[in-house]
Order: C-alpha cells, then sequence, then structure tokens
C-alpha cells in the first residue's frame, strides 16, 4: 500500500488556474491525475465513478459552489480527501468545520502544495491514527485525529500549527469541535477516553 498511486480530480471553473495546478500535481511523485474538469455537475459524477483519493476542489464556480459540492458527493456516500484550492481566504475556517483536509490559496506554490501532499501519505500510510483504540474517537474525522494525536504527546496549539503548516487559530478550532463531538470538557478527559 505505500507504494500506491494517490489517484487525484481536479475542478475549477478557471481554466487556467485547473491547467496550473495539474502542470504542478504531475511534478510531485505518486500522484495520477485520473480527472480533470470544469464543469460541476460533471465533476459530480466523475467523483463518484473513479472514486478518487482525493480532490482538488474550487469554491467560488459559478456552476456551483464548492461546499454544496461536497455536501452533494458526500449525499452520494463518497468521501474523498477534499483539498480546497481557491483565492478567496475567509472560506477557511468553514472548510475546516466541513472537515476538509487543506485549504491552499491562489496563486498556489510548489513546495505548499508539495507539503500537503507528504501530509496526506503521512496520515494515510503511516498507521499514525492507530493510537485510538476506543472506537468512540471513530466520530473524529482524520485532521481531528491528526491533531488529537499530536496533543496528547504534549504539543501546543502554536506548535502543532507549525508542524503542520495551519495557523494556531485553525489548531484551536479544531481542538474546540473536538471536545464538543466527543462530549468533554478537556484534554484530560480525552486522555482518559484512550
Amino acid at each position: 500500500m505505500k507504494n500506491a498511486r494517490i489517484k487525484c480530480i481536479v475542478i475549477d471553473d478557471e481554466i487556467d488556474a485547473l491547467i496550473r495546478l495539474t502542470n504542478l500535481l504531475r511534478k510531485i511523485n505518486g500522484l495520477e491525475i485520473i480527472a480533470k474538469e470544469v464543469v460541476p455537475e460533471k465533476a459530480i459524477e466523475e467523483v463518484i465513478s473513479k472514486k478518487p483519493d482525493i480532490v482538488f476542489l474550487g469554491i467560488e464556480m459559478q456552476r456551483m459552489h464548492g461546499f454544496d459540492f461536497v455536501n452533494k458527493i458526500r449525499e452520494k456516500g463518497c468521501s474523498p480527501t477534499i483539498i480546497f484550492v481557491t483565492a478567496y481566504k475567509q472560506y477557511a475556517i468553514k472548510a475546516i468545520k466541513k472537515e476538509v483536509f487543506d485549504f491552499l490559496l491562489k496563486p498556489v506554490d510548489i513546495e505548499e502544495l508539495t507539503q500537503t501532499i507528504e501530509r496526506y501519505k503521512i496520515r494515510e500510510f503511516d498507521n499514525s491514527l492507530q493510537v485510538f483504540s476506543n472506537p468512540i474517537f471513530d466520530r473524529l474525522s482524520n485532521r481531528e485525529k491528526e491533531i488529537l494525536e499530536l496533543v496528547f504527546e504534549g504539543l501546543t496549539s502554536f506548535v502543532i500549527g507549525e508542524k503542520l503548516y495551519i495557523s494556531k487559530t485553525t489548531v484551536d478550532t479544531h481542538r474546540r469541535n473536538i471536545l464538543l463531538k466527543m462530549g468533554v470538557n478537556s484534554t484530560l478527559e480525552l486522555i482518559s477516553l484512550q
């Protein structure tokens, strides 16, 4: 499984942005672009039929908003890893609440893109999430588990943010959501569930 190619679909109604991102992805080893699409309705069919590992998705598309797209594929029982690619940073908090894996700002930087893919590989292939033996943790998203594991290692929100290339505020938002989902008031209570 560690050598498996990561299947990606790129969706954006801005053709130049679609081409640029596709070209950047082709420079990263281990990725396979199985489709690219400018029409969101067609892209939904592609995602459902081809079952990609990752969907790179624009947010402010004219025919369908990115968040609506995510809702539609999830309603069909399809839950690939979603990475938003947008020029609009105001959607970052909403993206976290939608349990999106990452949020890249246009124009996408190859280094940032590579780091995102590396984090994806670690999450998927290094079994780092197996510390959660209690099935109660299944209600958390993979991103939340990733952050919680680092919390369990004793790292601060600031250090976690640096490690995952996200802000301290984003980490704190995740931590609040984790406590709410788990129905506890503190990290100490969470540790006792392990």
